[in-house]
C-alpha cells in the first residue's frame, strides 16, 4: 500500500498478478477492491492531479468491486 495525498484517499495498493486495486480512505478507514482493472488504469490514477476525480470518473463505478475493511 502507498499512502497518497488526497483529500478522500489514504492508501493505494495495487497487485498486478492478479489485477487488483486496492483503495482505502480516509472519512471511514474503509477499503475496497476494485477487480480486473489493468496496470495502464493504476498508473492513470497514480499520476492523476486528483485520485479522488480520476478514481470517480475512471474506476469506481467502472470495476467490479468488493468493501473488504
Amino acid at each position: 500500500m502507498i499512502s497518497v495525498d488526497s483529500s478522500n484517499i489514504s492508501q493505494i495498493g495495487y497487485d498486478a498478478d492478479n489485477a487488483i486495486l486496492r483503495i482505502e480512505f480516509k472519512k471511514d478507514n474503509s477499503a475496497y477492491e476494485y477487480y480486473d482493472v489493468p496496470q495502464y488504469e493504476f498508473d492513470a490514477l497514480m499520476s492523476a492531479e486528483s485520485l479522488g476525480s480520476h478514481a470517480n470518473k475512471n474506476i469506481y463505478k467502472v470495476y467490479r468491486q468488493q468493501k473488504v475493511g
